[in-house]
């Protein structure tokens, strides 16, 4: 097994890569992610956590796995590699539950598209991040190419992809390709800790104000406009909005796992 997923009470999905020290992803895994990534939909959580056991996070593609193919087979190889990993992803971006990832260690190729995609990144201090395909004479997969424009502008992504340099998780966060840099220690506890918080929070619009931010780089001020007043509105009326402004009014916290319930 290089997955598992275990679903807690609170609505927290901790999904693991745990395929040896790098955590390389063969066929195998992808799909494995990409199960995942299904069954979390099909359980509507309200957050997912995803880490990698070991001394590091995700060091991208198994070479081994892909050099060992004749080469007659390998581009239909990757083609399968790519449309599960893919698949996963589009899962995680459509889910309203928000994405949290704790990253230590190396994390390079389609382990930084797995990085970028969290909606928090949690860094330990000791990681560090190579894009690495060009070094081999690939291209980019996992959303890298983009994400890492959005995240670092098209001239730092340029470099980053071209010249394949080693960032330390300090730059990582000045770059804005991880929201927060932490001890090594404190990695898992810190990003479970965010996780829990986020599960107790107003799932619904986290999912709106995910597709928000996402959409603002292809929409005119006119479009996010005329989107963010539809939204709110639709948000004002909602389960969640209506414990959301109950409970400010009578001065308590609000109390969104039974907003959803209801």
């Amino acid at each position: 097994m290089t997955i598992t997923t275990e679903i807690d009470d609170d609505g927290v999905a901790h999904v693991e890569m745990c395929r040896g020290s790098g955590n390389a992803i063969d066929l195998a895994m992808a799909r494995g992610l990409l199960e995942a990534a299904r069954e979390c939909a099909a359980a509507r959580v309200r957050v997912v956590l995803l880490t990698g056991r070991g001394p590091s996070f995700c060091v991208g593609g198994d070479l081994k796995e892909f050099g060992a193919l004749p080469v007659e087979r390998l581009a239909g190889h990757l083609v399968d590699v790519t449309d599960a990993l893919h698949g996963a992803l589009r899962i995680l971006a459509g889910l309203d539950a928000p994405l949290v990832a704790a990253v230590q260690g190396a994390v390079a190729g389609a382990g930084l598209g797995l990085a970028m995609a969290a909606d928090l990144g949690f860094a330990a201090a000791d990681a560090h991040f190579t894009a690495a395909y060009t070094a081999i004479g690939y291209s980019p997969d996992a959303g890298v190419s983009w994400l890492l424009p959005r995240l670092v502008g098209p001239k730092r992504a340029l470099d980053l992809l071209l010249t394949n340099r080693r960032v330390p998780a300090a730059e990582a966060l000045e770059t804005g390709l991880v929201s927060r840099v932490v001890a090594p220690e404190r990695l898992q506890e810190e990003a479970a800790g965010a996780a829990r918080a986020l599960a107790r929070g107003a799932t619904e619009a986290y999912g709106v104000t995910r597709r928000l931010v996402a959409g603002a780089f292809s929409a005119g001020l006119d479009e996010q406009l005329d989107a963010e007043a539809r939204r709110l509105a639709a948000a004002a009326v909602s389960g969640e909005g209506r414990e959301g402004m109950a409970a400010f009014l009578d001065r308590r916290a609000p109390d969104f796992t039974r907003a959803a319930r209801r």
